[in-house]
């Protein structure tokens, strides 16, 4: 199964960014603007992983709690320099993110996966660029000058999700498995502690 591990958007973030996406698959040809559906932030992409393996994953991924914080946006960008496959909402990797991202990756050890050898750069995918080259890249950066100071509202954060992605043609679908994260308290109506 083709799996990762991702941040889930709320509504008024993920409407914001499908704006932009749409503005950036209006001003550039080359441009496949996200799904609304899709958008989200990755912790880490896992490949294809037996069914095995990922229930290994999910008892560790149990484990972890994640204190609330919030996600903020720092405008676009684009990966893949004089030829750009991908435009990005750029995440601002804060403590908190940066310590979950963490224990995200100790619980892939402790569950024997590899662990992506990629440095994290947290973002949002708004558009892929197929067969962009030079050219594109300068119309990449006035994209990127026109739409990133455009306003996104921070984002809650409370837990992640395990995801299973699916390849279509006309681009991946992505189901929830199982989310991870939040912050367990006791039943405040029931029995206290020791009883």
């Amino acid at each position: 199964m083709r799996a990762f591990l991702a941040i889930d958007l709320p509504e008024p973030v993920i409407a914001a960014l499908a704006r932009i996406g749409d503005g950036i698959g209006a001003g550039l040809a080359t441009a496949r603007p996200s799904a609304p559906e899709t958008l989200h932030v990755t912790l880490a992409f896992l490949g294809d992983q037996p069914e095995a393996a990922l229930q290994a994953l999910h008892e560790e991924l149990e484990r972890i709690c994640v204190p609330p914080f919030s996600l903020k946006f720092n405008g676009l960008g684009a990966f893949g320099g004089d030829r750009p496959r991908l435009l990005f909402a750029d995440v601002v990797p804060s403590a908190a993110l940066k310590a979950l991202h963490g224990d995200v990756l100790r619980a892939l050890r402790r569950a024997g996966l590899a662990v992506p050898k990629d440095r994290f750069h947290p973002h949002v995918t708004l558009a892929r660029l197929k067969g962009a080259g030079p050219r594109e890249a300068a119309a990449v950066q006035e994209i990127i000058a026109r739409f990133g100071a455009l306003p996104i509202p921070d984002a809650p954060v409370t837990g992640f999700g395990l995801y299973r992605s699916t390849l279509h043609p006309k681009g991946a679908r992505h189901d929830l498995l199982e989310t991870y994260g939040a912050p367990v308290w006791p039943d405040l109506d029931g029995p206290p502690y020791g009883d």
